[in-house]
Formats: C-alpha cells, structure tokens, sequence
C-alpha cells in the first residue's frame, strides 16, 4: 500500500437533524471515533510497529443550507446579534473537543435551528486532525522516541499545519473561493485546538477550568490577593464558587458543611508558568479567571488570542499606569473610554484606523462597581475616578525619548494615562467579538516628578491592590446579573458576520 492511501476510521457520512441535543450526539460520536482511531495508531507507532499507509482522521463539520435572506423570529433569539446567517447560501465550520464546548455548540445549534427552520447537517470534513491534537493531557509521547522515529512522523500523521489556522475570518480578510462554503464561526477546530494547547503551555492550567468572565493584570500583587480570596471563598460552604484551582491544576474544592476543611488535588509545578492562570469556578462557568499577563503587549496579544477560542462573555484589564494629568492622584482610577494604539502589536491584524469603541455595559459596570466598593458617590466618586483616553505603549521608557515626541502625541489624544497592555486587550476583544473594559490605577505620575520608587511603590500597592481587585470582582458580578443577551454587543458584529457568537 502506498503512503498516500491514508487508513481511515469508518466514514460517518453527513446527516440531518433538526434537534440540537442530536446534532451534538452526533459530532461526540464523530470526533471520538477519530480520536480513539489517532491514538490507537499512535500508541502503536510509538511501540515500534512499522506501517507503510498513513494515518488519519478528520474533523466533524456542521453545516446550514438556507435560499432565503430571511429568518424565522423566536422570542429566545429576537434580541442577539448573532445565531443566524446574514443571507443565502451553504455555511460550514469544523468542530473540536466537544466535551469542552458541548454547552456552546448546543446553544449555536439551537439559535441556527430556530432562526432559518432548516435542518443542520453533522458529517466528518476532510480536515485533518493533527495528531499532536489527539494527546490526551499528560501524553508525552514525543520524548520517548529518537529523532528518527520523531522525523518519520511526518511520513505517517497529519502534523500542525499553519495555513489551517490562519486569523484570517476573524480580520474580515477572509474570501471564500467559487464554491466554497462561507464560514459559520471565527475560528475553525485547528486554530481552536492550537489554542487550547497554548493556553495550557502558557498559564498552566487546563482550557476546562476558564471561566466566562476574565480578569488580566500586570502585576503578581493582584494575583497574591486574588489567591487569597479563593481560597477564603472555599472555607466558606455558602460561597456561590465551588472551586478553585491554581497552576499545575490544583484544584480546591469548597466546603460542604460548616467546620469541614475543603478538598484538593493537583500537584503545584516546579516553576510558574509565563502567564500563571487562576480560577474561581462556578458551576455554570460563568465564574472568574485571572491571569497575570506580565508587562507588554506582546504578552497581552498572546495571551488573548488563545482564551479568544473559548468565547468568554467578557475580559476586563485591571493594572497599574502612568498618570497624565497633574490633578490625578497616586491610587486615583481610570476608566478607559477610547485608546490609542502604539503597541504595534497588533498593526497588520487590526489597522489602526479601525476605531475601538468603548462598550455601554462594561462601563456602565465598572463604573457601579467603584461606586459599589468605595461607597463614594457623585463629586466625591468622581474625584477618585476619572474616565478619559488609555494610551498604550511598547517602549517602556518612552519617557526617556528625546525631543518629548511621545508627550506632544499623547497631550494631542487627550490621553490621560498610559501603560503597556490596555489598549491591546481592548483591540483584541473587537477584533474576536469579545466584549472588554479597563479599569486602571495610577501608580505614578513620571510627567510631575512622581516616577516609582521602591518605597512610595510598596506603600501604594498595600493600600491599592485589595480595593482595585474587588471593583473588577464587582464588576463581573453586575455583567453576569446583566446576562447574556445584554453583553455581547451589536458594536462588535460587522454586516458580513458569521453566526457563531
């Protein structure tokens, strides 16, 4: 037999349903039959056993037909800016990891059935699976083999392949050629898996713990604190969180009964990872993830890029900035209303023109919530507080740039604080349809003197962390009362969207 005959697992051929519970049985059973089919072929392959075809196994796709520009309108779905196609024609995206995203593709089949009335079909693609995709959490097969045998991979597996998993729908640069199926979401199941294993390389954790509401921070200071409060919330047995878990998926588990000490397992790694995550689980999901995102856009993008596959509700940045005003105070807030972009990190995806707009509903939150946690209120809540323009910046030092070029072009923006990651964040949930805030705190004013020093540095950070954490926590809490439907806005969605949300 020839390499370029592939051995196959029995081919699951498309079939319709008009039952979103149906379909999602249906992609379950297609995706874990090519899974068990990778495996067992490369448990062999790491064995010695020798073969002479190569090994594959696909995807499942789902797929909507529809002739008509018109939708059929349901009281669930009246409201949402996406679970429809915008006009006639066959759509189609490949699915992964149903396991993780069963409650997720449940409610996309549900809203496509409702609002077109025609039936989704669920069959295998011809998209491969890459077989480094198939690993279960601890395989590490790969370090058991010499580079020979690690080389002749390639003769047998389908590996990564990068043109598979391109950004390219999500940048609205994608044009499908004649007679290709338009796409149905932002990501397809290579660029989903690609991320997953990211994202435990990255924060430590597995992709099952992040939760709907995510909080980024530029400082372990936050992390510390946050910590701390989960782990206080799982000694208390009333606590609406049931786990916590931390890097190396240590996991603890509330306390049942009054006195009882909370479980755990897991095992803590050796070393922390580059973007240590933490999470804060409720049994919905809709609990509260933070990751210390350290300093930089670079790590910023990262990072977002790779929870974007997950679809949380929302990202809030919560860090420290460079105050530009000289009536702003050390520990004063910022809520960010506009950016402007020199993070450059983000140029060829996003351009710069593009504007990113604040969203309604994070503000109107984050806002409450310093109100919620400092008990201020009108002028005394606005002499704290002060919304304005976030620039963001990848030169550290930019203070230190002759001729104050940077300062003339952050007094023309109305900038009125500066960091390293906001506006990145920010430009990155409209880039995948993720709704994000700022909330930011001024921890130094380098323009009036007031530059970081070990002592004044200490000081502020004892006295701001715990109350700048809990306005974020607050935060979600209001955005997760909102619900759904209210927070994914019409002002991320083009008029040439995919339906996925």
């Amino acid at each position: 037999m020839s390499l370029h005959r592939p051995h196959l697992p029995p081919f699951i051929a498309p079939m319709r349903f008009s039952d979103a519970d149906a379909a999602l049985a249906q992609v379950m059973r297609i995706y874990d039959a090519s899974i068990a089919h990778l495996r067992q072929a490369m448990q062999g392959f790491v064995a010695g056993t020798e073969t002479d075809t190569h090994v594959r196994a696909c995807y499942p796709l789902v797929r909507l037909q529809t002739e008509t520009v018109s939708r059929k309108g349901s009281a669930e779905g009246a409201g949402l800016s996406y679970g429809f196609v915008e006009g006639p024609g066959r759509f189609e995206t490949t699915l992964t990891r149903p396991d993780l995203f069963a409650d997720y593709y449940r409610k996309q089949f549900q809203l496509l059935l409702q609002n077109h009335g025609v039936e989704l079909e669920i069959g295998t693609s011809t998209q491969p699976i890459p077989v480094h995709f198939s690993f279960a959490e601890n395989d590490h097969i790969e370090g058991s083999m010499d580079a020979a045998r690690r080389a002749r991979m390639r003769d047998v597996f389908d590996l990564p392949d990068l043109a598979a998993m391109d950004d390219g729908i999500a940048n609205g640069t994608h044009e499908p050629r004649a007679g290709e199926p338009q796409p149905l979401s932002l990501f397809t199941a290579p660029r989903v898996d690609y991320s997953l294993h990211r994202l435990r390389h990255y924060t430590g954790t597995l992709p099952e713990h992040f939760q709907n509401f995510v909080l980024f921070t530029n400082y372990q200071f936050y992390i510390d604190e946050f910590i701390a409060l989960g782990r206080a919330a799982m000694a208390d047995p009333a606590s609406e969180y049931v786990a916590f878990v931390e890097p190396g998926n240590v996991t603890t588990w509330r306390a049942t009964a009054p006195g009882m000490a909370p479980a755990s397992e897991g095992n803590s790694p050796p070393r922390l990872p580059q973007m240590p995550g933490y999470h804060l689980v409720r049994a919905d999901r809709s609990g509260i993830t933070m990751v210390n995102i350290g300093v930089g856009p670079a790590n910023a993008k990262n990072i977002t890029d790779h929870i974007a596959v997950l679809r949380p509700h929302a990202w809030i940045m919560l860090g420290h900035c460079a105050g530009l005003r000289n009536t702003q105070q050390l520990g004063d807030y910022v809520l960010a209303h506009g950016y402007v972009r020199e993070d450059h990190v983000l140029d060829e995806e996003l351009p710069l023109w593009v504007p990113i707009p604040a969203l309604a509903e994070i503000q109107v939150a984050l806002e409450q919530s310093v109100a919620d946690v400092t008990g201020l209120k009108g002028a005394a809540l606005k002499s704290i507080l002060r919304t304005g323009t976030v620039a963001s910046t990848d030169n550290r030092n930019w203070e230190l740039l002759p001729n104050n070029q940077p300062q003339r072009r952050f007094s023309q923006s109305r900038a009125v604080a500066l960091d390293m990651e906001s506006a990145t964040i920010a430009a990155n949930g409209f880039r995948f349809r993720v709704p994000y805030g700022t909330l930011l705190c001024v921890s130094d004013k380098p323009l009036h003197g007031e530059i970081k020093l070990p002592g004044m540095a200490n000081h502020f950070y004892r006295e701001r962390v715990d109350q700048h954490l809990r306005i974020g926590m607050r935060a979600v809490e209001l955005l997760r009362a909102r619900g759904l439907d209210q927070l994914h806005s019409r002002k991320l969605r083009s008029f040439a969207e995919v339906a996925f949300q």
